[in-house]
């Protein structure tokens, strides 16, 4: 049986709209995008470094997918850029039908427990596809930002949920890097 691992860029508050580019998800007229930026310092490469066996594919939300197609693959070459463009992606999309990132597949919500049953799977952001098979997933690794933000979409909106605290680690940013595992019976 496979693992699905959630890493996501979090606000003390909770907030993960656009941690990356100002333009990143303007939904709600959200005017914060880009606030992981003077965070980033070491706290990514230490969780992706870190993650405790290597995943089999990303599992990732269509918006996300969107955003990562348009934007890794025109990166000169890095250790990120090589890593996501070789790694399997499984978008999980009704709109999305011939996706052009190389090793990229289109699946439906209802294919994920089969491809879990096979597979590891890291999920990056992709906060729709979260929500919505909290059931099936292992292990979040939270990294959650010395910041409050006070709007924006949240991970964990109106859902109650108990969790074991695994790991934590603080990066020199204040970043403080929390894994996170569902209790049993939750």
């Amino acid at each position: 049986m496979g693992q699905i691992t959630v890493v996501c860029n979090l606000t003390l508050d909770g907030v993960m709209q656009a941690p990356g580019l100002p333009d990143e998800d303007l939904r709600g007229d959200f005017p914060y995008g880009g606030w992981a930026a003077p965070y980033r310092h070491d706290a990514m490469g230490r969780v992706l470094g870190g993650l405790a066996r290597p995943t089999d594919g990303m599992l990732l939300g269509r918006r996300t997918y969107e955003q990562f197609a348009d934007f890794w693959p025109k990166q000169p070459d890095n250790p990120y850029t090589e890593a996501l463009n070789n790694q399997q992606k499984y978008v999980v999309s009704s709109t999305v039908h011939d996706p052009d990132w190389v090793n990229s597949h289109v699946i439906t919500i209802d294919d994920v427990p089969t491809l879990k049953r096979d597979q590891d799977l890291v999920v990056l952001g992709s906060g729709e596809l979260v929500r919505s098979i909290p059931h099936l997933i292992d292990e979040y690794i939270l990294l959650i930002h010395p910041l409050v933000l006070g709007s924006g979409h949240r991970l964990f909106e109106d859902r109650h949920q108990p969790f074991e605290l695994d790991h934590t680690e603080a990066t020199t940013t204040g970043v403080v890097i929390c894994t996170y595992r569902p209790t049993a019976g939750s």
